[in-house]
């Protein structure tokens, strides 16, 4: 099976070139160019129409939308998956809140075996259990817990070799000696919802760490005497800035001052719940209650953030429109940098011979029109 896309403006980490042709031969791109397309006997033909074409987009860290939530198994990945995949997210890691080991462990194994079945899926994302509780957002507390070398045993052999990512507090005890047993098992380390300073956010760095889960929130902010895990981790070039840029996390222009502190490091991830894509209302996160409200969610009763009801090309959206972001650089915030952060680049994350035939067609106005995967039309307007 091949598609020959033409006529279109690609853009992508390596830059725009209008006028642009690309080949696509089962699940990989086969070539590409500009001008005048090649001949090709039985390709489908799309012509793009001088709109934009991307690669498609990468989340790190979501845990639902479409009114389903990870948390809830297979048919609830399945549906969340489907909502995110018409708004340009082409490959997903599955984010798992805070949950006692037994559940985590079930959940992961479900994941693994989802991951052998479909391709779009690149595994999971232990958002908890270990983190700071006084940093625990939509967390619940009661399943916070130390990181140990038997749970952290006890997840990676449930995982499969399928745990992606996993965000830890640092200045938790065993901290460190873990994310030794993680990055020695492949997994990358994120350091998230936490109480460390500098010096210890660059400690967990120096041992591995290579992720600042969802910059900003659920961390000490930026003091002028105090500079905090986001100063940390901008200081280095090893490490991957996520941000949920949905407007209400973090502010427009102070989004913009992450791109230009650490340029090429900054991974757009949407943190969404069962709401994406969704209306507003009660939604579960885990094992607690969210309300939704003018598309905003937060712990019922409480003024506390739970996730996002954000999708990826809302966020290019917002980062173009208002945080003012060279559009290059937000599509490489989608898609070469989380990539990068899971060591994937060399087959994701870019419009170019030998990598993964995942695309997506928007309009002049940023609003996605069609959406491949793996060569094959996930939504074609």
């Amino acid at each position: 099976m091949s598609t020959l896309f033409e006529n279109a403006r690609k853009l992508d980490a390596h830059g725009q070139i209008d006028d642009f042709w690309m080949l696509v031969d089962g699940d990989t791109i086969h070539s590409t160019g500009n001008g005048k397309p090649p001949v090709t006997d039985g390709a489908t033909r799309v012509d793009v129409g001088g709109h934009w074409l991307l690669p498609g987009f990468i989340d790190l860290h979501g845990h639902g939308g479409g009114g389903y939530s990870y948390d809830d198994g297979a048919i609830g990945i399945a549906g969340a998956l489907e909502t995110h995949r018409t708004h340009g997210t082409t490959r997903s890691v599955i984010s798992l809140v805070a949950n006692p080991l037994a559940t985590l462990r079930t959940s992961l194994a479900e994941i693994a075996d989802i991951v052998d079945a479909d391709p779009l899926v690149l595994g999971s994302h232990l958002e908890g259990p270990f983190l700071a509780p006084n940093r625990r957002g939509a967390h619940n507390g009661e399943f916070l817990r130390e990181p140990s070398a038997y749970a952290v045993e006890e997840l990676l052999g449930a995982a499969r070799g399928t745990l992606r990512q996993i965000t830890i507090a640092p200045e938790l005890p065993n901290a460190l000696e873990s994310i030794d047993v993680l990055v020695e098992a492949g997994v990358t380390v994120a350091v998230g919802h936490t109480e460390a300073d500098f010096a210890a956010t660059r400690e967990a760095f120096d041992r591995g760490a290579r992720v600042l889960t969802h910059a900003f929130n659920a961390m000490p902010g930026i003091h002028h005497r105090a500079p905090g895990p986001v100063i940390a981790a901008f200081e280095d070039d090893r490490v991957t800035v996520e941000l949920i840029l949905d407007g209400e996390h973090v502010h427009p222009d102070v989004a913009a001052m992450v791109f230009a502190s650490a340029p090429g490091r900054v991974a757009l991830v949407t943190d969404a719940m069962a709401a994406a894509g969704s209306h507003d209302g009660d939604y579960s996160l885990g094992s607690l209650t969210v309300t939704v409200s003018n598309g905003i969610a937060r712990l019922r009763g409480t003024p506390t953030i739970a996730g996002s009801t954000l999708t990826q090309d809302q966020a290019l959206r917002v980062a173009v429109s208002r945080s003012r972001v060279d559009p290059r650089r937000a599509v490489e915030a989608l898609t070469l940098t989380p990539a990068r952060a899971l060591g994937l680049e060399h087959r994701h994350g870019l419009l170019a011979p030998g990598f993964a035939a995942d695309a997506v067609l928007l309009d002049h106005d940023w609003k996605v029109t069609g959406v491949w995967a793996d060569g094959r039309a996930i939504s074609a307007g």
